[in-house]
């Protein structure tokens, strides 16, 4: 009897360990979706990253070199993890996705808002939403499905920040005196959309003082993380 209740304890504890994670996956995806067809093929978008130094101000000043380091050691990292997943995908390359420059820009104010409004959601929540990952494109995406001939559409935007070494000494001098100063941050919208419907299917968002672009083992890391709860491909 005491091994049937010890058991019973164990499941149930392993049911509430797993409730919260359930329901924390059910948030990244829309309402009724659950996962892509065996036979569905993803065109992934060239990462929208750029990175930056902060100032001993704090001011954010663009670095094109750090960014075109991140550029690709992102795409190595997003198809990597697009094998490892199992997914069928296309990588558009950086001519042809010019045409489509106005999509990417569309997704980031989009992803934008779903960010604040869902995955943060609380007093930004949006009542009409009911706490659904409900967004749409409209018929925006349709001339990207006809370019490509896929039916879904994998967008990334990231946004990184480092503290120079003056912004260091800044941060460590005003320690002393009481006083925090924030370093740098990355964050990070990732979507994929339903290129006919233009539906937001799955979503997520990466918001850390952590992580470092300018190396690929490290920008893989954030990928990996930003990735989390991608659907599968069945």
């Amino acid at each position: 009897m005491k091994v049937k209740n010890t058991l019973a304890a164990l499941a149930a504890a392993l049911c509430l360990a797993i409730a919260p994670a359930q329901a924390q996956d059910s948030r990244l995806l829309a309402p009724g979706f659950s996962q892509l067809a065996k036979s569905a093929e993803v065109v992934v978008m060239p990462v929208d990253v750029e990175l930056f130094s902060m100032s001993a101000g704090g001011v954010n000043e663009p670095r094109a070199d750090w960014t075109a380091s991140a550029h690709g050691h992102m795409k190595q990292a997003l198809q990597d993890k697009a094998r490892k997943l199992g997914i069928k995908f296309k990588q558009m390359d950086e001519q042809s996705a010019d045409a489509f420059a106005e999509q990417v820009s569309l997704h980031a104010a989009v992803a934008r808002s779903i960010a604040l409004h869902h995955s943060v959601g609380g007093a930004w929540a949006l009542p009409t939403k009911d706490g659904k990952l409900d967004w749409s494109f409209g018929d925006a995406m349709q001339a990207l499905k006809q370019q490509s001939g896929s039916q879904y559409g994998l967008f990334v935007w990231v946004r990184d920040s480092y503290a120079s070494a003056e912004r260091k000494m800044a941060m460590v001098g005003m320690a002393i005196l009481g006083i925090g100063l924030t370093g740098g941050s990355q964050v990070g919208y990732a979507s994929l959309v339903d290129l006919g419907s233009g539906q937001v299917v799955w979503f997520n968002r990466l918001a850390r003082a952590s992580g470092d672009l300018r190396d690929a083992v490290s920008a893989a890391e954030s990928i990996e993380a930003l990735m989390t709860g991608f659907p599968k491909q069945q």
